[in-house]
């Protein structure tokens, strides 16, 4: 990017026409293009996600001019590979590699016990839910979904809502399970 430069009404202008001339639709374009790199800095652990899209897309604006004569294909790709560039720049200034969140140590044998307490206190049919609900893997696990929320005449999303909402319930439990157990 320039060194010094400075977004203006006129470049940002410039952008929107690039990505449609349309005004309504380059709108749009640039809020769903916006999100798509603040998704990707935060999947990548960017805790100031919002602030590096912002940086990607002002250095896509300073070039601006420049793309719309030479650039063939579609726009949101080279935000894209502007945003890479921004990623790696991000690493080595801050010295960070990617890494995975710190896998929590295993549950002990307390954890499982209140586990299986909070279980037996929900209503029968909230407790089968849940169970077959988290039984098998992979596509066995997809299908079974399927066929749980046929047998009770709701959609996937909904048996997922469902699902969700017990689980809260029962971390709740636990968690309420574990406290009283390490107070004793």
């Amino acid at each position: 990017m320039k060194k010094g430069w400075v977004p203006t009404q006129e470049a940002f202008d410039s952008l929107l026409n690039w990505l449609d001339p349309d005004r309504e639709r380059a709108g749009q374009k640039y809020e769903t293009i916006r999100l798509k790199l603040i998704k990707l800095f935060s999947c990548r652990g960017c805790c100031d996600a919002a602030e590096l899209a912002d940086e990607s897309i002002n250095r896509v604006m300073a070039k601006v001019e420049e793309l719309a004569k030479t650039y063939n294909g579609e726009p949101a790709l080279y935000f894209y590979g502007v945003a890479h560039k921004v990623y790696l720049e991000y690493l080595r200034e801050s010295h960070l590699k990617p890494q995975l969140p710190p896998t929590p140590p295993p549950p002990d044998e307390t954890a499982y016990e209140c586990l299986e307490e909070c279980i037996h206190q929900l209503q029968e049919e909230n407790r089968e839910m849940v169970v077959r609900y988290y039984q098998e893997e992979r596509q066995a696990k997809i299908d079974n979904r399927r066929r749980l929320a046929q047998e009770l005449g709701i959609g996937v999303n909904a048996l997922r809502i469902r699902a969700h909402r017990i689980r809260i319930q029962l971390q709740k439990c636990v968690e309420a399970c574990l406290a009283q157990d390490f107070v004793q």
